[in-house]
């Protein structure tokens, strides 16, 4: 059995973590949509005002994964939950138990907080993502229908 360890993040793991997030989008074939560098990556995750964290799992010792996530909120329930923004493991470690023991971790943070729900994205495509998720209790929720403001719309919105 080989050795899982996950640990918060630190800003040295920044390039790494662009590594990741690099081939996540190339898994989903979205490569040229990563515009972040290193020093986004720094700024963004690793200032002081920052309310995202990320974590790099290790498999021996070496780094094969990571997570990113933040804390959102339910006007309902009147309580915080566990958004799970990107979870990436390296194809040749899918199966030594990583994503299960980085959801695991993050399932884990969200009990202590005291979260109501524990949530996150899949595309349609990756049937074998949705396997994983169902297989663990996972349910999708349908009712729900996702929209984005971004680039050129986002800013012609905040103009008007």
């Amino acid at each position: 059995m080989s050795n899982i360890e996950i640990r918060k993040a630190s800003v040295e793991d920044s390039a790494l973590i662009l590594r990741f997030i690099t081939e996540l989008a190339v898994y989903e074939k979205a490569e040229h949509e990563v515009v972040a560098t290193v020093s986004d990556i720094q700024d963004s995750l690793f200032d002081a005002n920052s309310t995202t964290t990320a974590l790099i799992c290790y498999v021996d010792n070496k780094p094969v994964g990571f997570a990113v996530y933040f804390f959102n909120y339910s006007t309902w329930l009147g309580k915080h939950g566990l958004y799970l923004e990107d979870l990436y493991v390296s194809p040749e470690y899918r199966s030594y138990g990583v994503g299960k023991a980085l959801l695991k971790y993050l399932a884990k943070i969200a009990v202590s907080k005291n979260c109501s729900r524990f949530e996150w994205g899949v595309l349609d495509w990756n049937q074998p993502a949705m396997d994983f998720y169902d297989a663990m209790g996972a349910k999708p929720q349908k009712e729900w229908i996702n929209y984005r403001l971004s680039d050129a719309a986002l800013k012609k919105f905040a103009r008007e």
